[in-house]
């Protein structure tokens, strides 16, 4: 859409919510019919949103009238915009989101009133009315009763009873047998009839009815646009293969599928769709919201009880001077320079005139392209008919493009079979939104066409490549074997602290077994693990996705290959040499990749070690010896409760007692030397460790 002048950038100068249904008067004179804004234009976009866009030509001052449904308002006074090249805007309005809350708001009676003539006239006790019939009765109503009448065949009819005050006092009659009735008050009368329009009016209420009124000279053309929630559209592609794998191009056939659940008919629009990712929103803007303001107590003063006046003196002259002193200090103001606020205090008046009015808001400028930086257009060269309700198919690419096919090995796919696969070039000015992808495939020699799967399609931008697969290759079998190891490359000491820098290695083999007539080039989807760097393959003969390695591997009828994928991990690891146990000691030492000098240090380590461990032996060996002394004097004497102290055994048991006490006087000393020997060599363990720097 190209706009040489724009009179208004902003969607609307004004848009006015109406409380009333009433047209304005000055409006009506030039108004154009609400069929003459056509629709002409329909903009769907992947977002969940379309454009629609509405066209009038006008003459002079005018007024549109559009209708919207009711779940849709919001969108539209989000986003209306109104072109109008030549001339102004003056307003925008509509009906309220309740207008009958807002037409009875000031009437004398709510709209169930309007259910029957019983209910309006009970509701309108007092109002004076003309009833036109045998007999003509004017007066006010004083209420409206039902009651029952017997006819001589024994049939009972209802009627009601209307009960009047005349001038000649209380008359009554029948409702049923009036041949007309009317309130007197004209206002009455007008407020009655136009409640019963906005009745008729409110009957449809999912839809609204937008009223443009436009300023301008001249015939010109009037374009109203806005923006709603419309159902997503979808693309769906067809592939055509040959059966030549040798072929190196398909027709590929784009279609969008499109609904129209607008409400209205699509008749001879210009229909365009777009496929990406806009931002877009909501927002409750039919919806009257109120402040919260805050409640604020009535100030009520307290009771005054005035005293007993006792009289009045004269002030002395004396004081009086000092009073008219003190008046004169006070500066006189001009009379322009005071003011009243709005609570009756006098302040300084404003000066300097009215303050500036605000800057016009700066116009917009469209460009027109069929792809920009974020979505891509696809306008459809002939008009398009939609009936409401229905869905249609229309074209949005058909041509050749390069294919090349290829087996994809995944193994998170199937364990052991490839995909049948096309790697498919979008060699086009345009990029292509995602669909689903049917593919068929063509007989060189008959040209018979048959179904050979279904596939996906992301977004597919101009001159890149996919890879879409679509069955199981099961003429193809690869089989996979994967083995980590672990290697150390660099070991130093440093006061007493081993760091290590060791590299992980995961070596995955894929064993390819060709199909038995046929070549084929298959494509190893290797996963990529992050921290890990690929080394074999060589990076430059591979291809990069977003969790994997790509290594395309020809593969001749028959034959078995291997693809051997390596990567390493460079790991750093710390150690306290103190913390280390003797068994971690000896797998260092005899760690071929480590210096010798570090080796050297581990063994002279393990030795510190095993002193100190032969010593630690030495010492709990002493301490059980102790322990086997004290539960055998432990037996002795519960022995020695139990014999004569004048017997021979009694006498005994006490040497033994003797004998032990001196044993473990020997123990005991050999123990505490034993664990001073010990802290000894661990001394000799830690200034060994805290010195080592090789």
């Amino acid at each position: 859409m190209r706009l040489t002048r724009f009179r208004t950038a902003t969607a609307v100068a004004v848009v006015s919510m109406a409380a009333g249904l009433a047209v304005p008067a000055a409006a009506q004179t030039n108004a154009v019919p609400a069929d003459e804004l056509t629709l002409r234009r329909v903009m769907l976009s992947t977002g969940g949103v379309g454009y629609f866009e509405y066209e009038a030509t006008v003459v002079g001052d005018a007024e549109l009238n559009l209708e919207v449904r009711l779940d849709q308002v919001d969108d539209v006074l989000k986003s209306i915009v109104v072109y109008d090249d030549v001339g102004g805007i003056g307003e925008i309005s509509l009906p309220g989101q309740e207008p009958l809350r807002e037409v009875f708001r000031e009437m004398p009676f709510g709209p169930d009133a309007l259910s029957s003539p019983v209910t309006l006239l009970n509701a309108l006790r007092g109002a004076e009315i003309r009833v036109g019939g045998t007999r003509e009765v004017v007066g006010r109503v004083i209420a409206v009763v039902p009651e029952q009448t017997v006819l001589p065949d024994g049939a009972v009819i209802a009627r009601h009873r209307v009960s009047v005050l005349a001038d000649e006092g209380i008359r009554q009659l029948i409702l049923e047998e009036a041949d007309s009735l009317a309130f007197v008050d004209d206002a009455l009368q007008a407020q009655i009839a136009g409640a019963l329009v906005a009745l008729s009016q409110h009957n449809e209420r999912d839809r609204r009815e937008l009223t443009v009124t436009l300023s301008g000279e001249g015939e010109r053309s009037i374009r109203v646009a806005y923006v709603v929630e419309v159902p997503l559209w979808k693309t769906a592609y067809r592939l055509t293969l040959s059966d030549d794998i040798a072929n190196g191009t398909a027709d590929l056939q784009g279609w969008a599928v499109i609904e129209n659940l607008s409400g209205d008919d699509w008749d001879e629009i210009d229909l365009t769709v777009v496929s990406g990712n806009p931002v877009t929103f909501t927002q409750a803007l039919y919806q009257a919201y109120y402040v919260d303001r805050p409640e604020v107590p009535v100030e009520v003063l307290g009771r005054v009880l005035p005293g007993i006046d006792t009289g009045a003196a004269p002030i002395p002259r004396d004081q009086m001077a000092e009073a008219e002193g003190f008046a004169r200090f006070i500066p006189e103001l001009p009379e322009s320079s005071l003011a009243l606020d709005t609570q009756g205090v006098v302040t300084g008046a404003a000066t300097g005139g009215f303050a500036p009015a605000p800057p016009a808001p700066a116009q917009v400028l469209a460009a027109e392209s069929t792809e920009a930086a974020t979505q891509v257009m696809f306008r459809f060269p002939e008009p398009v008919t939609v009936a409401s309700g229905h869905s249609l198919l229309v074209p949005v690419v058909s041509r050749e493009v390069p294919v090349d096919r290829i087996s994809l090995y995944q193994r998170a796919t199937h364990p052991q079979h490839p995909l049948a696969t096309v790697d498919l070039s979008n060699d086009g000015e345009s990029g292509l939104p995602p669909g689903i992808l049917t593919l068929y495939e063509r007989s060189s020699d008959t040209g018979v066409v048959s179904f050979v799967g279904d596939a996906r399609l992301g977004a597919f931008p101009a001159g890149e490549d996919r890879l879409v697969s679509f069955a199981v290759d099961e003429r193809v079998r690869v089989d996979h074997a994967e083995e980590v190891s672990q290697a150390i490359t660099q070991g130093r000491i440093v006061d007493g602290v081993l760091r290590l820098t060791t590299i992980d290695r995961r070596t995955e083999t894929y064993t390819i077994i060709g199909a038995a007539r046929e070549d084929r080039v298959v494509v190893v989807e290797a996963p990529r693990y992050d921290g890990w760097d690929l080394v074999e393959p060589s990076p430059d003969t591979v291809e990069r996705t977003d969790t994997g390695y790509r290594i395309r591997q020809p593969a001749a009828a028959g034959e078995t290959l291997t693809v051997q994928v390596v990567q390493e991990r460079p790991r750093s690891d710390v150690f306290q040499l103190v913390s280390l146990q003797p068994h971690q000691i000896s797998y260092y030492a005899s760690a071929t990749e480590l210096p010798s000098a570090v080796r050297d240090a581990m063994v002279r380590i393990g030795e510190l070690q095993r002193v100190v461990a032969d010593r630690e032996r030495l010492v709990g060996d002493l301490e059980r010896q102790v322990g086997t002394i004290v539960n055998e004097q432990g037996r002795i004497r519960h022995n020695l409760d139990s014999v004569p102290r004048d017997s021979d055994l009694y006498q005994r048991y006490l040497a033994m007692l003797s004998e032990q006490e001196d044993t473990l006087i020997m123990l005991r000393d050999e123990i505490e030397d034993a664990r001073d020997s010990v802290e000894e060599a661990r001394a000799d363990l830690r200034g060994y460790i805290s010195d080592l720097n090789t």
